[in-house]
């Protein structure tokens, strides 16, 4: 019954937005209705600029720590609470649904549950900045991650991975809102680049 409380004070930690509170607080701008709609980190630098990014993050990484640090001698049920910090983050019930793509809270999951997979998430993101391509960089780490995990860090995590990797992986298809495309191909490219093709 705690494991179920605690899960959900994650998910409940996990969807406060804290992108889209400083973005309101700095600029007056709520990031649902800027670009591509997403309440990211991103979408906040764009705004607001590098300091207001800053504080954002470190929230949005801190509060992906919360659950899995309540749950720190219980490793299995710590990594589904750092999954539930991130789906929080992405369907957040405070704006409707909306949200981000859940790698800050998922960074903050990991720096508790399984440290190398935030090194994982972290280089595939540098590395895929450098080449131009952050869309399919965070795919491939999301696609790896539990695997690379159970090798480095065994069953917890496996499962420390699959719980933040799942919904980012669902997150990138179904997105805030339906294309204006229709067909598999769209879906597909969402998920290797996370966006549509008519924003490639």
């Amino acid at each position: 019954m705690l494991a179920a409380g605690i899960c959900l004070l994650s998910f409940v930690a996990g969807a406060v937005p804290f992108s889209n509170l400083v973005a309101r607080w700095t600029r007056g701008v709520d990031l649902r209705h800027t670009g591509t709609g997403t309440v990211s980190g991103t979408s906040l630098y764009r705004v607001a600029g590098f300091p207001a990014l800053a504080g954002a993050g470190i929230c949005d990484v801190a509060k992906g720590g919360l659950g899995p640090l309540l749950l720190v001698h219980h490793p299995i049920l710590a990594g589904i609470a750092g999954g539930c910090a991130v789906a929080g983050h992405n369907w957040s019930p405070f704006l409707g649904g909306h949200g981000g793509r859940g790698i800050a809270p998922a960074l903050g999951s990991l720096l508790v549950n399984a440290w190398p997979g935030a090194v994982l998430l972290l280089a595939a993101l540098v590395l895929s900045r450098v080449f131009r391509q952050t869309g399919l960089g965070s795919f491939v780490a999301e696609a790896v991650m539990t695997p690379v995990l159970l090798v480095t860090n065994g069953t917890s995590g496996a499962v420390a991975g699959g719980a933040i990797a799942a919904p980012m992986l669902v997150k990138r298809v179904v997105g805030n809102a339906r294309p204006a495309e229709r067909g598999v191909g769209v879906y597909v490219h969402r998920l290797l680049f996370d966006r549509d093709p008519d924003l490639a």
